[in-house]
């Protein structure tokens, strides 16, 4: 196989692990609400859901390791906690959602069965994926993500050059803090640690080659997928402020994405959305179950016991979890979402960045402070936000849910001109 297309079929696998539930259904009900401030929205939704999961994919070019190598220059004990943490919230969340989103989208418009079924045959298939996972890059590569880009940009294509509506007056107070706290519900930050794992260990299993070759592929990988994301991402949301007026006021995220693709396609777009929505809510869910199998069966001293039993667990819960509506998911995905993105965002910067600039202290400092600055943030979900407001008012950016930022920059800026000052203190 030749480099390109190796690049090109790993990107594509790549994107299909990236790209499910929420990415599918976030964007054009961003654009709906976005109306005339569509752009300055989408900026803000590209921080959090590209700029900063390529940044994720490239740190794991750089580290070839697996999640835990992310956080241990804080601690060993921290980055276990922290590995715990995400792969529950990866399995407690958004995999039901890509379940119930397609039962939602692509089963429950054509057949009168009860969730339970679709759940319960869905992660079925994705058992069997999971299991086979030396073959799962070339499946998603090759196979199913061609087929998504393709009908994703029929439906832009069409929706750009057909509709003539003016566009609404945005919904949204600050467009773009909340195409960056929009971001977040794609779970891409945290994907990009997930699934770049996913990515590293499905190379080693194809073929061994140098650390420098790897760190090449991987990193042109990730510039292709940002760029699908990118493309597929403005197009959505696009095509959401543009066919707003054809909504019902207070339109659900489903029911825009559905009558967007009914708006293209006409009657045939409920059959080329369900088969869409079943393809990339799959390859996310085969992705994230893959990736927390492979941290237990390194946990557990590679133990193919600690594998099946992980992926069995998991979907057991997808099933479980997945008989709930889309937007109850969503819902009480928001506050774990604000406490763990912060620390994410911070974690994959300093592994970014040069290793000048990124000692163990500050990393030490930098999340310290990112996780004290986001429990405000965190907070206003889980007691009643008029009890944070002191709080919030006294931190910038706080009641825009950005309370952690500007602390960890200066956080980030104070450890480095305190270790330039003080070199022998600080490093060991």
């Amino acid at each position: 196989m030749n480099k390109s297309k190796e690049i090109l079929i790993t990107g594509f696998a790549l994107f299909s692990m990236f790209f499910g539930a929420g990415n599918l259904i976030l964007p054009p009900f961003i654009g709906y609400k976005a109306g005339d401030a569509w752009l300055l929205v989408l900026l803000g939704f590209v921080i959090t859901a590209v700029i900063i999961p390529i940044f994720g994919i490239l740190a794991h070019a750089k580290l070839q390791g697996t999640m835990f190598d992310f956080g241990k220059k804080v601690s060993p004990l921290f980055s276990w906690i922290y590995c715990f943490i995400v792969y529950a919230i990866s399995i407690l969340l958004p995999v039901p959602r890509t379940a119930s989103v397609t039962h939602e989208m692509a089963i429950a418009p054509f057949f009168e069965t009860s969730s339970l079924v679709t759940s319960t045959i869905y992660f079925m298939l994705v058992f069997v994926f999971v299991l086979n996972r030396s073959k799962v890059l070339d499946l998603l590569g090759k196979f199913l993500t061609p087929f998504i880009i393709l009908i994703l940009l029929f439906i832009i294509f069409i929706g750009v050059f057909s509709s003539s509506e003016t566009l609404i007056t945005t919904s949204y107070p600050l467009p773009f803090v909340n195409g960056i706290l929009e971001g977040y519900q794609t779970f891409d930050a945290i994907g990009s640690v997930v699934v770049g794992g996913v990515l590293i260990i499905s190379l080693k299993l194809k073929k061994n080659v140098s650390f420098e070759v790897t760190k090449k592929l991987i990193r042109n990988a990730g510039f292709v997928a940002g760029f699908g994301l990118l493309v597929i991402y403005g197009g959505l949301i696009l095509n959401g402020a543009m066919f707003a007026k054809i909504f019902e006021e207070n339109a659900t995220r489903t029911e825009v994405l559905s009558g967007l693709s009914t708006a293209t396609l006409g009657n045939i777009g409920t059959v080329f959305l369900s088969v869409l929505v079943a393809l990339a809510c799959f390859t996310t869910a085969v992705g994230i179950v893959i990736g927390t199998a492979d941290f237990f069966k390194g946990f557990f001293n590679e133990s193919k016991l600690a594998y099946v039993t992980t992926v069995v667990i998991s979907c057991a819960l997808g099933v479980a979890i997945g008989q709930f509506d889309v937007h109850f998911i969503i819902t009480i995905a928001l506050p774990v979402l604000m406490f763990i993105y912060p620390i994410t965002i911070v974690l994959i910067f300093l592994n970014v960045i040069p290793e000048k600039y990124a000692s163990a202290n500050v990393f030490r400092i930098v999340v310290l402070t990112a996780f004290i600055f986001s429990v405000p943030d965190f907070l206003k979900f889980i007691i009643l936000e008029e009890n944070m407001k002191l709080i919030q008012q006294t931190i910038p950016l706080s009641q825009e849910g950005l309370g952690w930022l500007l602390p960890s920059i200066i956080a980030f800026i104070a450890g480095n001109l305190f270790k330039n000052k003080k070199p022998n203190s600080l490093n060991y």
